[in-house]
């Protein structure tokens, strides 16, 4: 008889959020998680198949396994390349210091 564990499916948006709790047998993955999870019921616009992955905030693969009490969390694409926006942010204040 296969022993399980306890974890926790995570996804938000801006308005949105849902932690969802399974038991799930050891040896499961991350996505088989995400999978088992139901949240893709709730989140019509989640493509687990193309989704980042991680573990309390630490990106993970797909086949990564779960331990008891791990919290797998889909991770949305970025709209914006962090790296620009601080680069446009900073070239906007140094023009606002040059006036």
């Amino acid at each position: 008889m296969s022993e399980t564990i306890h974890v926790e499916v995570a996804y938000a948006l801006a308005g949105k959020q849902a932690i969802m709790a399974l038991d799930v047998t050891e040896g499961t993955t991350a996505l088989q998680a995400a999978q088992q999870s139901g949240i893709t019921e709730k989140f019509a616009d989640i493509d687990l198949d193309n989704a980042k992955l991680g573990i309390f905030a630490k990106v993970v693969a797909p086949t990564q396994v779960l331990r008891e009490g791990d919290r797998v969390e889909i991770y949305r694409p970025l709209i914006a390349d962090p790296k620009e926006v601080r680069k446009a942010r900073a070239a906007r204040a140094k023009e606002r210091r040059s006036k």
